[in-house]
């Protein structure tokens, strides 16, 4: 019912940027917090940032300073700005929704597809 498109990801050099999208589709009565998670190969998923309903923010210590998250409330779309990138960002990154679909249920937690991100040196 709830679908997380995720979009942004690609090659880049160290040192460079890009930028991440996601958009949350379907019946959402509201949006709790929207983040960004990221999987490399071998490793644990990974919180890299999330913005919650109020705009405060949290980001992972390894990406402090270099990236962004921003949200568009009225589109439901989480934004992931990243700058400076170093190959050890590279991952798959997934969207991450924590939302209610309707009025007195439980809070619910989508996730997204993913996009992989690359980065070389």
């Amino acid at each position: 019912q709830v679908q997380l498109v995720e979009s942004g990801g690609g090659l880049v050099q160290a040192g460079g940027s890009l930028r991440l999208s996601c958009a949350a589709s379907g019946s959402i009565f509201s949006i709790n917090a929207m983040g960004w998670y990221r999987q490399a190969p071998g490793k644990q998923r990974e919180l890299v940032a999330r913005i919650l309903i109020g705009g405060s923010t949290n980001y992972a210590d390894s990406v402090w300073g270099r990236f962004t998250i921003s949200s568009d409330n009225a589109k439901n779309t989480v934004y992931l700005q990243m700058n400076s990138l170093k190959p050890e960002d590279t991952a798959v990154y997934y969207c991450n929704a924590d939302l209610w679909l309707r009025i007195g249920e439980r809070k619910s937690t989508y996730w997204g597809q993913g996009t992989q991100v690359t980065v070389s040196s």
